[in-house]
């Protein structure tokens, strides 16, 4: 039931912002008004994993954070994250991502981090089910933006053309995770978790991934691919901040419908999607949602 997903979503809020307090199951069921029972039981058939499990990736994940970006002892690292010891630190740290805690401070590669679950999605909406603000639905619009030159590393699926399809094809929570202990070398611009779409063979295909400078020269992580884009400009096709469980549909299809069919002579320019791939920008409560096609001057 759609209110069960509510419930996990709060779960999950909770724990994120108390995970340096060593929550119990009793504390946070009594915050959000169920039986510890149910709240086990539900995050485990909601999420697919034990809240138990949750809380060890996720400690383990935000100490992985603490050792790439600040200069806290190792020990006192272990000690905030819930960790008994250093030694119990390192256990995990080895067993989870193959090298020590030092030795990732020294050389902080990807590695798959466990990001925040995220279980609201617009499938799980009913109309009349929630109070939720009013969105102001727009008709797609366009812009003009120029991307330097830089490096796309992503993996590419030449079956799917979408964001949902690619991931019914792969591990949604590894990938994202290897991206996201990425951010500290992403692009300004073209940033972790960025979509896109490259063409092969004169047919479309779907890619996620994160931008790095163009003088990036670090690992490439295990089945991904890196990609080199010379600086270009881009048609920006975009609908403003919008609520994504109510009415992402709609977005994506204004959108997409302006995107794909654009003529681009139009603005005087021509497609560019030999030199450079096209790219989807997805935050809808700042952003909105934007996909960005490359041109030339026609």
């Amino acid at each position: 039931m759609y209110e069960w997903n509510e419930a996990v979503q709060q779960m999950i809020d909770w724990l994120d912002a108390h995970i340096t307090e060593t929550p119990t199951l009793l504390e946070m069921s009594k915050q959000i008004g169920y039986s510890p029972y149910y709240c086990s039981s539900r995050f485990h058939a909601i999420t697919g994993v034990t809240l138990k499990n949750y809380m060890a990736a996720r400690r383990l994940s935000l100490a992985a954070e603490a050792l790439r970006d600040t200069d806290a002892r190792i020990l006192d690292i272990a000690l905030n994250y819930g960790f008994s010891s250093q030694q119990a630190l390192t256990r995990a740290f080895v067993y989870a991502y193959g090298c020590t805690p030092a030795a990732y401070r020294r050389n902080p590669g990807p590695i798959p981090v466990s990001m925040k679950k995220e279980v609201l999605f617009p499938e799980y909406y009913e109309q009349g089910d929630r109070n939720m603000e009013k969105t102001i639905l727009t008709e797609a619009k366009v812009r003009v933006e120029y991307i330097p030159a830089h490096k796309y590393i992503a993996v590419r699926d030449a079956q799917v053309q979408a964001y949902f399809p690619f991931f019914e094809r792969h591990n949604c929570d590894e990938i994202c995770g290897v991206i996201e202990s990425m951010t500290h070398v992403m692009h300004p611009v073209v940033t972790c978790h960025t979509g896109g779409w490259f063409f092969d063979q004169g047919r479309r295909g779907y890619t996620y991934g994160l931008g790095v400078p163009d003088d990036y020269t670090g690992p490439v992580p295990e089945g991904f691919e890196v990609r080199e884009y010379p600086g270009s400009y881009y048609l920006v096709f975009y609908h403003p901040a919008f609520d994504f469980l109510q009415d992402c549909e709609k977005v994506l299809t204004r959108v997409e419908d302006l995107a794909w069919n654009f003529d681009p002579s139009a603005m005087g320019f021509a497609w560019n999607e030999t030199e450079c791939q096209d790219y989807q920008r997805m935050l809808p409560e700042t952003i909105g949602y934007e996909v960005l096609r490359p041109v030339r001057k026609g």
